[in-house]
């Protein structure tokens, strides 16, 4: 059986980070140029993976605003004639289909991933 789906635990507080994750995911610190949670993603999208589940928790916004489609960015880009960047920022939103489950309350990495029972369902991950 094909594996199709991954999940991603990204609740954690980021504290062996800080200062730096004080104000920010530590899976948005970049890495060059990309933050850190891209790489995991293409590296995903790239093994066969189809849909991702991301375990987020308080403050995590970011995460999703990353992975979202920037109309007024795209408008921009595109009014500027920017293609190359206007190709990378569309290629980001539609890499693969991500689904989000915040974890209520910082139980651990167990339960960060017990949170995503329904969207695996019976298949593997």
């Amino acid at each position: 059986m094909k594996v199709r789906k991954a999940i991603i635990p990204a609740a954690g507080l980021g504290t062996r980070f800080l200062p730096a994750t004080k104000a920010q995911p530590k899976e948005m610190l970049p890495i060059v140029d990309k933050p850190t949670i891209q790489y995991i993603i293409e590296e995903a999208v790239a093994s066969g993976i189809e849909e991702i589940l991301i375990i987020t928790g308080r403050n995590k916004k970011a995460i999703e605003d990353h992975f979202d489609k920037s109309i007024e960015l795209e408008m921009e880009l595109e009014r500027k004639n920017k293609k190359e960047l206007l190709s990378l920022v569309k290629s980001i939103s539609g890499m693969v289909n991500i689904h989000y489950i915040r974890q209520k309350e910082p139980k651990g990495l167990g339960h960060a991933i017990s949170c995503g029972r329904c969207f695996v369902g019976n298949e593997p991950f």
